[in-house]
């Protein structure tokens, strides 16, 4: 069917980034929203709004059955529900297809089966993909993780296998550690996921975080290249580029293939993430998981390939096959995303919501700034600290980093810490400008090379 009305199940910038697409397409936007969100940006710019409960997302915007009413009582054809709350869930996603509605996204079984990292990683296994030495399934029992550890030797890591974001991991260095961790690690992920169910893989050290880009249709898969996501904190993505600087081409090559091959063996509907761990020294890669969801980073991408990612998604969900083939999708250039939060990075990133005061966005060849903000809006304490995105596209990573500085130096949110000074800093930071980072890399540059100014942000005057 032709998707001609959706519900936006979200909020912050990615809503504003569904309404702007549909608004391509000709498709009616909605935006659900909490008590909380009535003056956010995306309410303004949607066709029409609703609210769905009190601010506390657990009773709103993860609330199942009050997203799904709403999308029946406002009449659309579609749900499109993000990234974060309810993206991944398949629960949700069947009650929006029982509703007699589509789901912009995988079908839930694809949720359900990827979600599982367990049973990802037998995907991955069985399409030929390499995984990351560890057990081959869940693990209840301590004692068949050791026989696991005899195996791999240490360090390890310790992941709950419903979990995601970064959440719930612990890295183990001996045996007497890893007793006492893995019933930690298995009632924090019951009490967060539901599920105390884990797995245990070998630590990569020093690795890079690549990630590849699909869209699929159901039948047919292709790939729109990879990211790179190296710089993290708490494990949590601050900065992603594309392509990454490091990745020799024949790697790629079969990278990306892996990631079409494991999307292939699910019949992938929509717009997910493979994501993989690469080891530069020996330039062996191992797939992490997969996201089953259009991703924060997902405009470095649309950078370099062109293609609008979330009209494909629409387009995919009404039914209509690919209308991209691989042999059309040309990598141009380089870009790079910059994360840009309500946070203060010089007190060990204390969010700080507030009212935004002056905002001055930069404009120019290849710069984009994909945000929730304008001036006098109070960003609300409950939800992420995630204001908007600095992108940046140019011929190269050389000329990408250059308009880079440029862009940060005229990007101006005053009235609330940002973390655009992180983003400063790590632009003129010389390891970073050669690339020579990998996953741990952030926490110690932030512990030994980042120091605060003399003066802080500018607040708005009360």
């Amino acid at each position: 069917m032709t998707i001609r009305s959706v519900l936006v199940a979200n909020r912050g910038e990615i809503a504003v980034r569904i309404i702007r697409a549909a608004k391509l397409l000709g498709i009616r936007t909605v935006q659900a929203h909490s008590a909380a969100d009535r003056d956010m940006l995306a309410v303004r710019l949607a066709d029409e709004a609703v609210e769905i409960g009190p601010p506390a997302a657990a009773r709103s915007y993860l609330n199942i059955a009050a997203v799904v009413d709403a999308a029946l009582k406002t009449g659309v054809d579609a749900v499109h529900p993000g990234y974060g709350f309810l993206a991944e869930n398949a629960a949700f996603a069947r009650a929006v297809e029982a509703a007699g509605l589509v789901f912009v996204g995988p079908t839930p079984e694809a949720i359900e089966l990827l979600g599982d990292k367990v049973e990802a990683r037998k995907v991955a296994a069985s399409a030929g993909v390499p995984t990351v030495p560890g057990s081959d399934g869940r693990i209840d029992d301590i004692g068949a993780a050791e026989t696991v550890i005899a195996r791999t030797g240490f360090p390890v890591m310790i992941k709950a296998a419903a979990g995601g974001g970064g959440r719930g991991i612990r890295v183990v260095g001996d045996l007497e550690e890893f007793r006492r961790l893995f019933p930690q690690a298995s009632s924090e992920a019951k009490a967060a996921f539901g599920d105390g169910g884990l797995y245990v893989e070998k630590l990569v050290e020093r690795a890079r975080h690549i990630e590849v880009q699909i869209l699929g249709d159901g039948s047919d898969v292709v790939h729109c290249y990879e990211r790179e996501c190296s710089l993290q904190r708490r494990r949590q993505k601050v900065w992603e580029e594309a392509p990454s600087f490091v990745l020799p081409a024949d790697v790629r090559e079969r990278l990306c293939a892996s990631a079409v091959a494991l999307a292939k063996a699910v019949s992938y509907r929509g717009a997910g993430t493979v994501e993989f761990l690469y080891d530069e020294e020996t330039g062996a890669y191992y797939f992490l998981e997969v996201n089953t969801r259009i991703q924060v980073e997902h405009p470095v991408t649309e950078m370099i390939t062109g293609i609008d990612l979330v009209a494909e998604m629409f387009r995919i969900a009404g039914g209509k096959s690919l209308s991209i083939r691989q042999s059309d999708i040309i990598l141009t250039g380089h870009a790079v995303e910059c994360r840009i939060n309500a946070e203060d990075p010089y007190r060990n990133f204390m969010p700080g919501p507030g009212v935004v005061g002056r905002l001055v966005v930069p404009e120019g060849e290849g710069i984009r700034f994909d945000s929730m903000l304008y001036e006098g809006y109070a960003v609300p304490p409950f939800y992420d600290s995630l204001l908007g995105k600095l992108v940046v596209h140019g011929k190269d990573r050389g000329d990408c980093l250059a308009r880079l500085r440029t862009a940060l130096a005229g990007l101006v949110i005053e009235g609330l810490p940002t973390t655009i000074p992180l983003h400063q800093a790590l632009a003129r930071d010389s390891v970073v400008e050669r690339a020579a980072f990998h996953t741990r890399f952030l926490e110690g540059w932030l512990e030994n090379e980042f120091a605060a100014p003399a003066v802080g942000f500018k607040e708005v005057a009360q």
